[in-house]
């Protein structure tokens, strides 16, 4: 059934819920308070229509429809008629509990008033209005018509046929409509704490430099951006801005840690792309990144423990020897361990230790861990015969889970602890952070095909070995790794 829509607030999150329900049939009814906001707001989206008609995926007179269901109004009076009214104003508690007053004085007592907050909780906005139970989030990504999901975010009052009737209608427009509770940052943008924060992390560090993590979770784990990329794109002004909120909000769980990298880049300007330069500059638009030396010529013999994957024994061929005394290199394959630990723990020769990394995809990138008494010229030779074929290598810092283990660890761990706060289902949070976040797949997903009992394992050690409670196991993740229950599982 086609509703008459009010979306009030016209700026790139605006004007893509617009396209969207224009698209899918309703009737929609812009409000802006800024002048000419509205008619840029109505040109645009008669182009973005346009665009669709020329590329043949609307038909012209579809796209006539659409742009025909788009009107302005000139005051809030003008949304009387609406069934839903959306606002995606300015993110602040004061201007949407204003603006929600106010409507209510306008709109009948069936319509729901949505927001489109990504980080305001929905019960303080609601708290304002006469009627609470219509109050509801609903939080979509930019570029909305392309991201296909939306939160849909009811408050602690919040009735549930409001909830209903939002997901249907976010349904019927062909996204998929997740359900999260009214806690920090939702959904995606809570699952999505992990990556950035232990990116971060590792930096902190010194296990890896910003483009070398990148570079392991973009190639090695088949992410399509790494966390510093993903930093610049959204802006460090606002993810800091959330991180921040969200550590905050969860009284201070050491899982959401925000990074001391962060206040000093704010502090600069150095927000990403919109500043033309974040963790990475831009000279014209275009991200610059160093160009990636080539390995070294070494040779030398490698020792391979009895854990090394078939496929880099494949890999190093006839470099492996049998015994370590006979050896350049004594190459680990580690689990939530660092090389320090396990040479110690093995009785080897540090200085001729390094590991590599089993999770990996070792056809895209391989990581090589050293310890900080291994020999350059061990390094030397391990790089060089894990790069005999042409593939990428990187080579990083002593850490206890590398790069990838550490993030992926963390990814499942946070999506495994917002399924035990029962903030969403579990089908809810892959979907979410799938279609929101684009990775590969989803958090318990992403643990189930690694193996529940092995993220706990490293997550074990990786607070053993560091200490740091943030690492500590979702009582999710631990049951489930116990009984050999997919994470998945409800």
């Amino acid at each position: 059934m086609a509703e008459l829509i009010g979306v009030i607030g016209t700026g790139a999150m605006g004007r893509g819920i617009v396209q969207l329900f224009a698209q899918a049939g309703h009737q929609l009814r812009l409000f802006d308070a800024a002048p000419g906001a509205v008619d840029a707001a109505i040109a645009f989206v008669g182009t973005m229509v346009d665009r669709l008609a020329a590329k043949g995926t609307l038909t012209a007179q579809a796209a006539a429809d659409v742009k025909a269901r788009v009107r302005p109004v000139d005051s809030l009076a003008g949304l009387a008629g609406c069934t839903l009214v959306v606002e995606a104003i300015i993110e602040r508690l004061d201007a949407k509990q204003a603006l929600f007053r106010e409507l209510e004085a306008q709109v009948g007592d069936g319509c729901i008033l949505a927001s489109n907050t990504s980080s305001l909780l929905i019960s303080a906005i609601a708290a304002a209005c006469r009627l609470p139970g219509r109050v509801a989030g609903l939080h979509f990504f930019n570029p909305v018509p392309l991201m296909k999901v939306a939160e849909v975010i009811p408050g602690v009052l919040t009735d549930a046929a409001v909830t209903d009737r939002l997901k249907a209608i976010v349904e019927g427009a062909g996204h998929r409509a997740v359900i999260a509770a009214d806690q920090p940052g939702f959904l995606v943008n809570h699952a999505g704490r992990a990556l950035y924060t232990e990116g971060l992390r590792l930096v902190e560090e010194g296990v890896a430099d910003v483009v070398g993590v990148d570079r392991i979770v973009r190639e090695a784990m088949g992410f399509r951006m790494g966390p510093f990329e993903l930093l610049d794109l959204t802006g460090l002004d606002v993810s800091g801005s959330v991180m921040l909120s969200i550590y905050e909000q969860f009284q201070h769980d050491p899982r959401y840690r925000p990074s001391a990298l962060v206040p000093p880049r704010i502090a600069a300007g150095l927000f990403g792309r919109k500043t033309g330069r974040g963790f990475y500059a831009y000279p014209d638009g275009e991200r610059q990144e160093p160009v990636e030396a080539a390995p070294p010529s070494a040779s030398g013999t490698i020792w391979l423990d009895d854990r090394a994957p078939a496929a880099l024994r494949a890999l190093l061929g006839d470099a492996v020897v049998d015994r370590p005394d006979a050896a350049s290199v004594l190459m680990l394959t580690l689990w939530g361990e660092d090389v320090s630990g396990a040479a110690a723990r093995l009785g080897l020769d540090a200085a001729r230790c390094v590991a590599v990394d089993p999770i990996t995809d070792l056809a895209r990138r391989r990581t090589l861990m050293r310890s900080p008494v291994t020999r350059a010229d061990v390094v030397e030779v391990a790089h060089a015969q894990l790069g005999r074929d042409g593939g990428k290598v990187s080579v990083i810092g002593d850490s206890a889970g590398f790069v990838a283990q550490r993030i992926l660890a963390m990814i499942v761990n946070t999506g495994c602890e917002i399924a035990q706060r029962g903030i969403a289902s579990p089908a809810d949070i892959d979907d979410a952070v799938r279609l929101g976040l684009g990775y590969p797949k989803g958090p318990l997903a992403l643990g189930d095909a690694l193996d529940a009992a092995r993220v706990f394992e490293i997550l074990t050690r990786l607070q053993a070995i560091t200490g740091d409670p943030r690492y500590r196991p979702s009582q999710w993740l631990r049951r489930r790794a116990l009984l050999g229950v997919p994470l998945v599982q409800p």
